[in-house]
């Protein structure tokens, strides 16, 4: 590292980092050294990690400090931590899914996605927290822990789930990126919380080889970061045909560097109108509409129409089907009356157990014709906006786990078989709002384009939580 080079900030992006590494602004040593001594400051407040690799990650970053030493890095993000959900398998480390019924045994195999990034040279930190078996979207989790939103130092507030430790291990600047899963909001809704951005991808596009399944119709693997950019790059690389996941054979994936820069002129846009609108905070709704005014300045051309359906319903379909398929994947651990399966999540997984096949023919058969239905609404229009949440992140003691107004608009993306990015738009009282640019399957780039140009015009999208400042204490294993 050079003596004159600025050091990077702890909430540098990953692309920052990376031009750092290139100039020779800072060693990847250096990066993940102060990433653990940041989880050693805080992690006792934010309890966003399962395990963390300390040792393990370091003897990482020096290898790849000696790779760039000797020209030989393995790709852009070579030497750049990252974060993994924990409900993905890493061999040698156990996989809980946020619950105490999954027997702690190390697993034996690493998933694709994580393979994937540790093959292009990124370092994972360690596993971060899920709601239990990642079936719930507030990201409380009373068996193992949630994980504390840092956008509210006084009052404690859902970090959106269920990938609810990624989302608030990167906007607490512990690491520049973290995996998460989405099944119906899984990614976007941790996101929007708190106040990053999260990319749900297509379904077949990022491989799932190596991931514990809710539901295998839905689920889907994306990263969370701090900027756009990052998501197009680590899109780049998780992308691709995973021997493990059939979604991703014979799927050619357009590169989501290639037009990143291509702007928003003479796209256009579709949003809801009043009608489907009419249950988000006014807060969140301003923001929102601010949002849609700046890419209309930018050249975009929008339009507002009415839903075919309402947002509840297709939030309810898409919560029976994920209800059946969670019970077909996870009846064993919730049966018997004496399952240690957390009552609130247990009762989700039981619901699918009165769906017959019939029922679940009707709603396939439903999915369907809602899916014809959507398309259609969508001709004549490259992106549909909506807001990701309804409402800002709640305090933790006004939550109420029968309700889910978190998936009023992310569920329906899943339903429908598309992607979508979330993006934040601003501040309201310190609490983030979020954009969601919801595109048709594997138009994953196009949803990076229209976010990107965005983000640039606003300098960035990303702003850093009151308190979290660099660490005291350094690191020590």
């Amino acid at each position: 590292m050079t003596d004159t080079a600025e050091k990077p900030s702890a909430f540098a992006t990953a692309a920052e980092l990376a031009s750092a590494l290139e100039k020779g602004g800072t060693t990847s040593t250096a990066i993940v050294r102060r990433a653990l001594d940041r989880v050693a400051a805080h992690e006792q407040t934010l309890h966003a990690f399962v395990e963390i690799f300390g040792e393990a990650a370091l003897a990482a970053a020096e290898a790849a400090d000696e790779r760039r030493v000797r020209g030989a890095t393995l790709s852009p993000l070579d030497g750049i931590p990252f974060a993994v959900k924990d409900l993905m398998h890493m061999e040698g480390h156990p996989t809980s899914a946020g619950s105490k019924a999954v027997a702690g045994k190390p697993a034996t195999t690493t998933a694709n996605a994580v393979r994937r990034l540790s093959q292009a040279g990124m370092i994972p930190l360690g596993k971060v927290h899920t709601v239990e078996f990642a079936f719930g979207s507030w990201g409380t989790n009373p068996i193992l822990g949630t994980p504390l939103n840092p956008r509210d130092r006084a009052v404690a507030r859902a970090p959106g789930g269920s990938s609810s430790g990624s989302g608030v291990a990167v906007a607490a600047g512990l690491v520049p990126a973290a995996l998460g899963t989405d099944t119906g909001g899984s990614v976007r809704n941790p996101s929007a919380m708190c106040g990053v951005v999260g990319l749900k991808t297509s379904v077949g596009l990022v491989g799932r080889g190596g991931l514990l399944p809710l539901a295998t119709s839905f689920d889907s693997i994306g990263p969370l970061t701090r900027s756009v950019e990052d998501a197009a790059l680590l899109l780049s690389v998780l992308q691709g045909l995973d021997p493990d996941d059939p979604a991703t054979f014979g799927i050619t994936a357009p590169d989501p560097l290639r037009d990143l820069g291509q702007g928003v002129a003479g796209l256009q846009l579709r949003v809801p109108s009043e009608r489907d609108l009419e249950m988000v905070e006014d807060g969140v709704l301003r923001l929102f509409r601010a949002a849609v005014q700046q890419l209309s300045a930018l050249g975009a051309e929008i339009d507002e129409k009415t839903m075919p359906r309402r947002p509840e319903e297709y939030k309810a379909i898409t919560g029976d089907l994920m209800a059946a398929e969670a019970w077909h994947n996870l009846s064993d651990y919730v049966e018997s009356e004496s399952s240690i399966v957390h009552p609130v999540v247990r009762t989700r997984i039981l619901q699918g157990r009165t769906i017959d096949g019939a029922r679940f023919q009707e709603l396939l058969a439903t999915r369907r014709a809602a899916q014809i239905e959507f398309h259609r609404y969508l001709e004549g229009a490259d992106a549909f906006l909506t807001p990701t949440s309804p409402i800002f992140a709640p305090p933790l003691t006004e939550i109420d786990e029968t309700k889910t107004p978190l998936g009023t608009f992310t569920r329906m993306v899943n339903l429908m078989d598309m992607a979508a990015l979330s993006v934040p738009v601003g501040l309201a009282g310190g609490l983030p709002a979020a954009l969601q640019i919801v595109v048709r399957r594997f138009n994953d780039a196009l949803a990076l384009r229209i976010g990107r140009a965005f983000e640039v015009a606003r300098g960035g999208l990303f702003e850093p939580p009151a308190g979290y400042q660099e660490p005291q204490a350094a690191y020590r294993g």
